[in-house]
């Protein structure tokens, strides 16, 4: 039984494949399907400038494959050998990446630390977390609001790379029954193919995206049952060597679990608040908006988050906000899901809004925790926030007047604007 957390010297794997930044594209594709690698470190000299993702090289298919790596690297965390396991996890869900280098004193690469990793010691560690901990699979699972149809083509997957970098998507027939699960390891089987020359060649590559996503996904998936523990779930995910598993009723894909959402759930039952903390000590995940240019978008999020868990705090204790932007690639309005998952010292609250306005749905969103969080408090006997605080109107959310007429006037039905 262990006494503590291990470390990141205890869980990588040394001595990794690396790459070196004049290294092409083709190379790093090569590796990443004989390998099954999501992520190369590159190193120029011994020393560690980045990593190449599969990611970021789908995101530039138009490239050529003799394009140098070191033009596609993305910025790593710094993990040393000493980082614990929910630290480890913390940075790999903030940079949505599945593995992370592990870095010595000298800047030197000692080896690698990915979710696999993680997950495949969460069994053995189950007892630093709280003893009634052992929610079930449907309480920390994601919804499966993107699911993919057999005869759908694969050129449709290219707008969901950014989910499919962070899990599979279940592939279901026309009945909607679960058949599948296409991940972006099996798209990379047709996304860049040889060509050994001539025009024909090239037209056979630029077609290669033009057949039925039944034809790449692999079958069966991997499921679990509706009251499964997340710890059941977790040794499914080793047995099988999978990153996800989907939990089914009635053959029909409900939800899906992947590794971020059995360490999302870590991260929130083993963070610890100061005691005089603040929503500044709450860790925020995002996922699904990675690679915006906007930098103005990010601050207004954080800044409605923030007000938002400030109000929160008021009833609860939160320590982990997930939140989750699925965009609806083939809606004509453009509409996304936002979804949230927040972790406090009274349990765990969802919620989840779909809509064109991606400012409004996280507003909307903190809202209705904040309404969750304090019904908790009134059956419990405590109809009074915390302190003796007054309970603020919900009409000061944002509380920046600028930005909340901005908020209703672009969710305001037609003729409503004031």
């Amino acid at each position: 039984m262990p006494s503590s957390w291990p470390s990141a010297a205890d869980l990588m794997t040394a001595h990794p494949v690396t790459l070196s930044p004049d290294a092409p594209i083709s190379q790093a594709l090569g590796l990443m399907r004989t390998k099954g690698f999501h992520e190369i470190p590159v190193l120029q000299r011994s020393r560690l400038v980045g990593m190449v993702t599969f990611e970021s090289i789908a995101r530039r298919s138009s490239r050529s494959l003799s394009t140098k790596v070191e033009h596609l690297l993305v910025l790593p965390p710094l993990i040393t050998p000493g980082t614990l396991f929910p630290e480890i996890a913390e940075k790999l869900l903030a940079a949505g990446l599945r593995g992370a280098p592990v870095i010595g004193r000298r800047g030197e690469l000692l080896g690698i630390v990915s979710r696999s990793d993680l997950v495949r010691a969460l069994p053995g560690l189950a007892s630093l977390l709280p003893p009634r901990d052992q929610p079930t699979v449907e309480a920390i699972a994601s919804s499966t609001t993107e699911q993919v149809r057999e005869d759908e083509l694969c050129q449709n997957l290219l707008g969901r790379l950014r989910i499919l970098e962070e899990h599979p998507l279940p592939v279901v027939d026309r009945k909607g029954r679960l058949v599948g699960a296409v991940g972006v390891s099996d798209l990379g089987k047709v996304l860049w193919k040889p060509i050994v020359g001539g025009k024909r060649d090239a037209r056979s590559a630029r077609s290669g995206l033009e057949i039925k996503v039944g034809s790449i996904m692999h079958s069966p998936p991997v499921t679990v049952r509706t009251g499964q523990t997340w710890l059941e779930a977790a040794r499914e995910m080793i047995d099988e060597d999978v990153s996800s598993v989907f939990v089914v009723e009635n053959g029909r894909p409900t939800a899906i679990l992947a590794q971020s959402d059995l360490l999302n759930y870590v991260v929130g039952r083993t963070r610890r608040r100061p005691a005089k903390a603040g929503v500044e000590d709450v860790y925020v995940e995002i996922t699904g908006l990675r690679g915006s240019g906007d930098p103005a978008l990010f601050a207004e999020i954080d800044d409605v988050v923030a007000r938002g868990l400030r109000r929160v705090a008021r009833y609860v204790q939160p320590t982990l906000l997930s939140l989750h932007f699925a965009p609806h690639s083939t809606h004509r309005t453009s509409d996304l899901t936002v979804e949230a998952r927040l972790h406090t010292n009274q349990g765990i609250f969802y919620a989840s809004h779909t809509g064109w306005n991606l400012l409004a749905g996280v507003a909307g969103l903190l809202e209705e925790l904040t309404g969750q969080t304090r019904r908790v408090r009134e059956t419990r006997g405590k109809r009074r926030p915390r302190n003796g605080d007054p309970i603020e109107s919900d009409e000061t959310l944002s509380g920046d007047p600028d930005l909340e007429r901005r908020l209703r006037a672009a969710t305001a039905p037609d003729g409503d604007d004031e």
